[in-house]
């Protein structure tokens, strides 16, 4: 595994800590006359600013340092009590707890989280063209997507997004995000789906000390981390209907509150959405608002399922495994022939995420073999013996569509949380969804149900 290089910029004569397993980290101390020419000239994973408490300027320092560095995680260690917490909470700007192990594993955290964003690099380094590399295909479904962002991307304009789960809507909004001129500003992704409710808006809006039980301090929220530069709404469809009535009024006056404050804050940000649902039938069922879909439903993005691009399949492979490779430190590994045959005649349910995760399966359990065979990817079967036993038969007068998915979508929950005694968290497990899911759609079923 490659060592994580951290750069510790010592404001004080105490030493930077030690870190536990010193094997996995290239430690870097330098002066804070040092370092900035130290990131000139050298990349890191991650910077840790130490001992500059009470004689620096946050916004100063974190400009310079990230005008170098781009997204790479800045920590600093030191900060004790809540005015000094208030201090430090800057967008960009992580709080270091005290103790080795704690601290160590923040940095980690961090440095893994960044990595997991996929093929993006560092913000700032990128050039104006470099986004269509994050659009891996030859197919005229995602060159049209190419040609949709090259349109968009310098306007303001706000993007819904649209695909089915797995079909890469997070990458276009990064690609919008990098093909106009905010790139250079902050990218900031909210999942409307994996935040519980009553957290919600004080995570997009941010709050002020005493706004509600437990905000012993104040915080920013996303909408101001995002300023100058693109917020993405993933999951859109999963916004709770109050909620959808507050950030219409951004949209409209594109100007926002922190909770338990009076100051009005001007949002200079660039609003890209993306949802897996129709949700122009969430508008018919009256769970999403039709004036914000309007709003959102600017300019229209499909992102187009892998079953609808086999001629990417083979170009797609070969990128995640010299990814996978890449990140795993590793050797690069081929495909064979006989592998991209497999690939091509799957159907990819899951779209381009299952085929990087059966890519990275195979790179995980083919040892030290540099190529990759079609046993590496032992795939369910798939194609037209697959219907030959229907789930649901539709009858020579036709059936009400939403009425029967709904019916079945009913029965499955309720047989879930049967089984499960009525635990949520159990029942989401069960079917492999996020509790926030579950709970949103078990709200959502007719007033009959037995779930309710």
């Amino acid at each position: 595994m490659q060592a994580t290089r951290l750069l510790w910029i010592c404001g004080s004569p105490r030493p930077p800590l030690r870190p536990p397993d010193p094997a996995r980290w290239s430690l870097d101390s330098q002066p804070p006359t040092g370092a900035l020419d130290r990131l000139r000239h050298s990349a890191y994973d991650a910077v840790v600013m130490d001992g500059f408490e009470r004689v620096f300027d946050p916004d100063h320092v974190i400009q310079q340092i990230q005008s170098l560095t781009g997204e790479t995680p800045v920590f600093v260690r030191g900060v004790e009590g809540a005015a000094e917490a208030d201090r430090f909470n800057r967008p960009g700007l992580l709080i270091l707890p005290p103790g080795d192990d704690a601290a160590f594993a923040r940095i980690q955290s961090a440095v893994e989280d960044r990595a997991r964003q996929g093929t993006l690099r560092l913000a700032g380094t990128m050039y104006p063209e470099d986004w269509e590399r994050l659009l891996v295909g030859i197919s005229p479904q995602i060159r049209h997507v190419c040609h949709m962002i090259r349109m968009v991307g310098a306007r303001r304009a706000t993007v819904l997004i649209t695909g089915e789960t797995g079909t890469g809507k997070e990458i276009a909004a990064r690609a919008l995000h990098q093909a106009g001129p905010r790139r250079h500003a902050p990218w900031v992704a909210v999942n409307c789906s994996a935040l519980p409710d009553n957290l919600l808006e004080a995570e997009l809006f941010g709050h002020v000390r005493g706004a509600f039980t437990g905000a012993i301090q104040s915080r920013i929220g996303r909408f101001e981390q995002a300023q100058g530069g693109t917020l993405f709404f993933d999951e859109i469809g999963e916004l709770p209907l109050e909620l959808q009535a507050k950030l219409l009024r951004v949209l409209q006056e594109r100007e926002f509150q922190r909770l338990g404050s009076s100051e009005t804050i001007r949002a200079d940000i660039r609003i890209v959405a993306a949802s897996n649902r129709d949700l122009l039938q969430h508008v018919e069922r009256g769970r999403f608002r039709e004036d914000l879909y309007y709003r959102l439903n600017v300019v229209p993005l499909q992102m187009p399922s892998l079953r609808q691009r086999p001629e990417d399949i083979p170009l797609l492979a070969r990128h995640f495994a010299g990814k996978i490779c890449a990140l795993e430190d590793i050797a690069l590994k081929s495909l064979s022939q006989d592998a991209l045959d497999r690939l091509a005649e799957h159907s990819w349910p899951g779209n381009v995420r299952q085929l990087e995760n059966a890519v990275e399966m195979a790179v995980a359990l083919s040892g030290a073999r540099t190529v990759l065979t079609a046993d590496d990817f032992p795939l369910p079967a798939s194609g037209p013996s697959c219907l030959e036993t229907p789930l649901v038969s539709v009858p020579d007068q036709g059936l009400d569509f939403e009425q029967t998915v709904a019916v079945i979508e009913r029965s499955i929950l309720e047989q879930a949380l049967r089984k499960t005694g009525g635990n949520k968290k159990a029942a989401a497990e069960m079917l492999r969804l996020k509790r926030t899911t579950l709970a949103a759609k078990v709200r959502n079923l007719e007033p009959e149900s037995a779930c309710n």
